[in-house]
């Protein structure tokens, strides 16, 4: 089996490559801008942008999971034609081109796809995104949807790996250098750990017969509790984590107040402890231990 994940030097596309490799799977990982080695994984630079039919055609993949987005959020605001290219119209080619050859189909979105008026939004809930990001990621969850593919919506992604810097690891960077970190109490998300969110990818692609919208997402919590949260299970000291507002930033694009997402059916479905942070953090831990020496504690 030939498994194609886009996004390989994300976070989540890196992690979902490592667990389809463990799997056995033959794993083809694409990535645009940053070059990325994944243990048992074959690594190609390609711009989905100029050619994403001709990569489906070349690997001719039984699966595709689909993580490469524009993701800098006041970014895709700013520059809408470059975001629309890369998370719309990429993504409707490389999936077309999927499903024409009768590849399975993962597509992963965002919980900004909801307007976070009321949070712990459920996969029926009707998505209203109140920025250009979360409004381009639901036009490819369209796209997945019309092709029966499986649309893995998460939150907050955190943990080891490569791609943007995430929360998470900046909070236990940060506090272990000693420096004070500011972090929203009006805010409420479902932190995610990069991962669990690759196994529930992995299971989507290969093992799981499903079809539609599925939350992959940790617990809801404000951005402040979780971060008091990571500094409790590293033992860092949470005295340093300073209370913010959202109000108090000037961001270019709007966010959602409260995204959290309730993932109680893929914990079922899949049999992952996606709402145990306790279980979580537990992992980030030793993975941390891990890439920087340490042993685990």
């Amino acid at each position: 089996m030939v498994a194609l994940v886009t996004g390989v030097s994300s976070s989540p596309g890196y992690k979902a490559a490592l667990s389809l490799a463990r799997r056995g799977v033959e794993v083809v990982g694409v990535y645009n801008q940053h070059p990325v080695r994944v243990k048992g994984v074959e690594t190609i630079r390609r711009d989905l942008t100029r050619d994403a039919r001709g990569l489906v055609r070349e690997y001719k993949p039984d699966a595709v999971v689909h993580t490469a987005a524009m993701g800098n959020v006041d970014l895709c605001e700013e520059d809408r034609s470059a975001c629309y290219r890369v998370n719309v119209e990429a993504t409707r080619e490389l999936l077309r081109e999927a499903y024409r050859l009768g590849a399975r189909i993962v597509y992963l979105s965002t919980d900004y796809v909801f307007d976070g008026a009321r949070g712990l939004y459920r996969e029926e809930d009707t998505p209203s995104p109140v920025n250009f990001y979360g409004l381009t990621k639901l036009l490819g969850e369209e796209a997945a949807l019309a092709l029966g593919g499986v649309v893995a919506r998460t939150s907050a992604v955190y943990g080891v790996g490569p791609g943007r810097p995430n929360f998470g690891k900046v909070v236990v960077e940060k506090l272990m250098r000693g420096e004070r970190v500011r972090a929203f109490t009006d805010q409420w998300l479902s932190p995610t750990l990069n991962t669990l969110l690759g196994e529930a990818l992995a299971m989507l692609a290969v093992e799981a017969d499903y079809e539609g919208i599925l939350h992959v997402a940790g617990p809801r919590m404000s951005r402040y509790d979780f971060a008091v949260a990571v500094a409790r299970a590293f033992g860092l000291d949470e005295g340093l984590i300073e209370p913010a507002s959202m109000d108090s930033v000037d961001f270019k694009a709007p966010r959602p107040r409260d995204s959290s997402l309730d993932s109680s059916k893929a914990s079922r479905m899949l049999g992952l402890r996606l709402n145990d942070l306790g279980h979580a953090l537990s992992l980030f831990k030793r993975e941390l231990r891990g890439e920087t020496g340490q042993p685990p504690t």
